[in-house]
């Protein structure tokens, strides 16, 4: 456990003998001390290194006071939106309005603005005119450079510029937040930090990293902001380029112009955290939980799921077309020590709400524990080519020993009762290790009665555009899951993730993937419609109507009416879905699905005049009215009763 959390107030300065702060970190979540939340890594970070750092948690963006609080920092002022973006957080796809905050104290919505980093910028600048402003997060690191916006439907500026900061401390940050506050502390200033890798910075003079003789060690050159928002096809070229330069070994600078001679520049990423560091930075000195001021109104819901989890791994050679992990945390994996992991879990089975159980062990996906290939840490990731798509890389390293030795001492604990896993299971990853030990284990101690995989969908020209493997490789696994299963004398299901409307989904698509469903038996409770967040290659394709890797023209879904059809496609049992199911596959020319044959998805709709299939709601005034109808209606109304339970057993 810590030894205290970082001051929020003045009174806590006071308390632990600060007259100043260096930094005063703003954020959009509540203040929860624990290395689940980004907040609390890098405000420890900076504090194990002398530094001073004070919190100010979901401050009210509507009084420039608020942002004083803790006075003026002595280095610079620090922001992160919070641990999701605060559109995301604030809105499903749809664009109604969540109804909770998971991340606030008691859960409650409106504690943070739309944009969050953009808002509470430009308010420190009103208060503040001439502090360094840092900003990180999610939020900031997936809208470093020109973006789309779902939200405003439009491409959006670098946040650098909208939200008046000075640099961005992008990706996940220890190395670089600590590089920069070094920097401030020396004297240089805010304006001349332009060399740190991990950050992006504005400039009106680019001369000096485009002037080398040979091309290898200049910047590239973006298209400008002015061209992407005048031709789509330009912002595609220009992710494209991006995304190649992802990796901290052969990632080079990457300059985006605006008008009046501004030019946002990105360094190259961060390099990858040794086992070391990485064990380090989990050995700070954590309080594990919210800060008391939020016990009366019931915590933080956001901690509950991860309070007794375990961060084993981060980055991910994945690869999904919709995630943004490739730009937030890289394609380079980097683990912690067994050693690491054991210590966290021998203190947490000391903590009085800890029942025994302990809820994950894992990361953005949990099966991968170390690079996917020995180059990667000295070359970098491949260019050209993903380590799992369309098909595993010939020098792709699928073993899983090293998280099977992991789990088996995690169950050895004193106190421990099960150690489940809930990250994501990368399952054509797990195919490809040709030692089946840690699949039998995984599913004899590991699952709690369901396991959560992402196929996504099952149509080849999706998968494609997804980045997913084939639809073939998903039956493999099920097949061995359940024989595992049989074998080792266990009920267990799967649970599939499934994306309605992704680019490249066409209502035939759609209608593939529902009928995949009802050959399976299984209609899902829940589906995701695509939702295109920042730096993404999906929400580019979805912007651009083009695939930024080949190219290529994709069909886009954007009219919410057929959104709303593909998705009520994958829950065709659900009768309130009927009359949009109905128009989609007569839309898609599959009359042939309309009917009563077994491979039908729903019945015919009502004839005039037919009251077979019609739900008939009766309050309780009619129920006794029907009492006094004659025997013949009586008898009429249960053949009709009969007549629609017969053909709901046959769909």
């Amino acid at each position: 456990m810590g030894h205290g959390f970082l001051p929020v107030s003045r009174q806590d300065m006071i308390k632990q003998g600060i007259e100043e702060l260096d930094f005063v970190y703003v954020i959009g979540d509540a203040y929860v001390d624990h290395p689940s939340f980004g907040h609390a890594i890098i405000s420890r970070v900076l504090e194990a290194r002398g530094y001073h750092v004070g919190i100010i948690s979901q401050p009210d963006w509507r009084d420039e006071n608020s942002i004083a609080i803790l006075g003026r920092p002595r280095l610079a002022f620090l922001i992160s939106g919070g641990n999701m973006d605060s559109m995301v957080n604030h809105y499903y796809v749809s664009g109604k309005r969540r109804s909770a905050d998971a991340y606030t104290p008691g859960g409650v919505c409106g504690k943070r603005p739309d944009h969050a980093v953009v808002v509470y910028g430009n308010l420190i600048r009103r208060k503040f005119k001439d502090i360094p402003v840092i900003i990180g997060g999610i939020e900031a690191s997936l809208r470093r450079l020109a973006h789309y916006d779902y939200w405003n439907n439009a491409l959006k500026r670098s946040v650098l510029l909208d939200s008046q900061a000075d640099l961005i401390s992008y990706g996940m940050g220890e190395r670089s937040i600590v590089e920069i506050a070094e920097a401030l502390e020396s004297g240089i200033d805010i304006k001349d930090i332009c060399f740190i890798p991990g950050t992006v910075y504005k400039t009106k003079d680019i001369s000096g990293i485009t002037g080398a003789a040979q091309d290898e060690y200049n910047a590239v050159i973006l298209p400008s902001y002015k061209e992407m928002v005048h031709t789509p096809e330009k912002y595609a070229q220009s992710f494209g380029i991006q995304y190649q330069n992802t990796d901290p070994f052969t990632g080079r600078t990457l300059v985006e112009e605006y008008p009046q001679g501004v030019y946002v520049v990105q360094n190259p990423p961060q390099k990858p955290l040794s086992t070391v560091e990485m064990d380090d930075i989990y050995a700070l000195p954590y309080e594990r939980s919210y800060h008391p001021s939020y016990e009366e109104k019931g915590g933080v819901p956001a901690l509950t799921e991860v309070k007794f989890s375990l961060i084993s791994n981060r980055g991910c050679f994945g690869g999904c077309s919709f995630c943004a992990l490739n730009f937030h945390q890289g394609r380079i994996v980097q683990v912690r020590s067994h050693e690491s992991i054991l210590r966290e879990a021998e203190n947490m089975t000391k903590d009085p709400d800890f029942k025994g159980y302990i809820h994950d062990v894992g990361g953005p996906t949990a099966n991968f524990r170390h690079p996917s290939c020995e180059k990667q840490l000295k070359c970098g990731v491949c260019k050209d080519r993903q380590c799992l798509f369309p098909n595993p890389c010939p020098n792709l390293e699928a073993d899983h020993q090293d998280y099977r030795l992991l789990l088996q001492k995690l169950r050895a604990l004193p106190g421990v009762k099960k150690v489940f896993i809930r990250s994501g299971i990368r399952f054509d990853y797990l195919l490809a290790d040709k030692d089946d030990s840690f699949f039998r284990e995984l599913v004899e101690h590991h699952i709690s009665g369901q396991l959560k995989v992402a196929p996504e969908h099952i149509s080849e020209p999706v998968l494609k555009r997804m980045g997913k493997p084939e639809r073939s490789v998903y039956d493999r696994f099920v097949k061995k899951y359940e024989k595992l299963n049989k074998q080792l004398g266990k009920n267990q299901f799967l649970v599939p993730y499934l994306m309605s409307s992704h680019p490249g989904s066409t209502l035939k698509e759609a209608v593939e993937l529902a009928e995949y469903l009802r050959d399976l038996g299984y209609m899902p409770e829940q589906v995701q419609d695509f939702y295109p967040t920042p730096s993404t290659l999906s929400t580019v394709m979805y912007y651009t109507g083009i695939d930024p890797i080949t190219g290529d023209k994709v069909y886009v879904c954007r009219n919410p009416h057929e959104k709303n059809m593909q998705r009520a496609l994958i829950q065709y049992k659900n009768t309130k879905n009927h009359d949009l199911i109905r128009e989609a596959l007569l839309k898609a020319g599959r009359e042939d699905l309309i009917g009563f044959g077994e491979k039908c998805l729903i019945r015919p709709g009502k004839r005039e005049g037919d009251s077979i299939g019609k739900k008939e709601i009766r309050s309780k005034d009619n129920k006794k009215d029907n009492r006094s109808k004659t025997r013949f209606d009586r008898v009429g109304q249960k053949k009709n009763k009969v007549i629609r339970n017969i053909h709901q057993k046959k769909t």
